[in-house]
């Protein structure tokens, strides 16, 4: 079993910067490939980053364009998600996830509660 839990998120103005961490227990993460979801308000869940479990493969959703760089530390058990030069439409809850690093969320196996993110225009 892997319990994530994520943190860093909050509100921050368009233009901002934030940086998720994804911390994990139970065993340790460099077994596994990690991914980042999010699922904005009335809206479903939606791919936005994914690395693998040497951290030296990524890969991200359309919509992220340069703004946003998914990293790995296995030393430390912890997932990043540093994301620059937010929009308003990036307001959503996100959340990690372990398992294959694809961008499907039903291949994942273990997922966090969410952090919130909210961007103020």
């Amino acid at each position: 079993q892997v319990q994530l839990v994520e943190s860093g998120g909050g509100l921050v103005q368009a233009g901002g910067s934030l940086r998720l961490s994804c911390e994990a227990s139970g065993r340790t993460l460099s077994s596994y490939g990690m991914g980042w979801f999010r699922q904005g308000p009335g809206k479903e869940r939606e791919f936005v980053a994914a690395i693998n479990w040497r951290g030296d493969m990524t890969y991200y959703g359309d919509f992220v364009k340069g703004r946003f760089t998914i990293s790995r530390d296995n030393a430390k058990n912890v997932v990043y998600l540093q994301m620059n030069s937010l929009k308003p439409e990036d307001t959503a809850v996100y959340y990690c996830a372990a398992g294959p690093w694809g961008s499907r969320a039903d291949e994942y196996h273990y997922w966090g509660q969410g952090t919130q993110v909210t961007v103020s225009s």
